[in-house]
């Protein structure tokens, strides 16, 4: 297994991999191939997937704006879980993180989603109670649809 940043033409595995995931939320035109090109050009150097065997079982979009790193989509394969590509990955961008002399890092993680709740919790990270979370929509065709496997 390889774990190395992410590239546009990793994007068809990518994606294929994220509607494996029950649960999942993609945004219709932020997770297109035009809005992950957006993203990895800003963010070069900082997302990560999992390769193996020439296939994508894990991935972490990660950027930042300066002050705080962003995890998005993180995510491994059904069933290569409990093998520690998580940890790796998540060590991978925050490495990348620390590059480029960013000191903090957040995530949002669904309520429902029991197991990367417990996985973010069984890797150390402090679940915030003291603020609250807030969207406002600029483009109303951007809609979350969820993986209901």
């Amino acid at each position: 297994m390889k774990i190395r940043a992410m590239e546009i033409a990793d994007y068809q595995k990518v994606y294929k991999l994220w509607m494996q995931i029950e649960g999942f939320g993609l945004r219709t035109i932020d997770d297109s191939k035009e809005g992950i090109s957006r993203f990895l050009e800003r963010n070069p150097y900082t997302s990560v997937v999992a390769e193996e065997d020439g296939n994508i079982i894990g991935s972490i979009l990660c950027g930042h704006d300066g002050r705080t790193g962003c995890f998005y989509h993180v995510c491994v394969e059904k069933n290569h879980r409990n093998r520690g590509i998580a940890t790796k990955m998540t060590d991978f961008a925050m490495e990348a993180l620390r590059r480029e002399h960013i000191n903090k890092v957040s995530l949002v993680a669904f309520c429902r989603n029991e197991t990367g709740n417990a996985c973010w919790h069984e890797l150390g990270w402090k679940e915030r109670k003291d603020l609250n979370c807030y969207d406002y929509i600029l483009n109303p065709d951007n809609v979350v649809i969820f993986n209901e496997n």
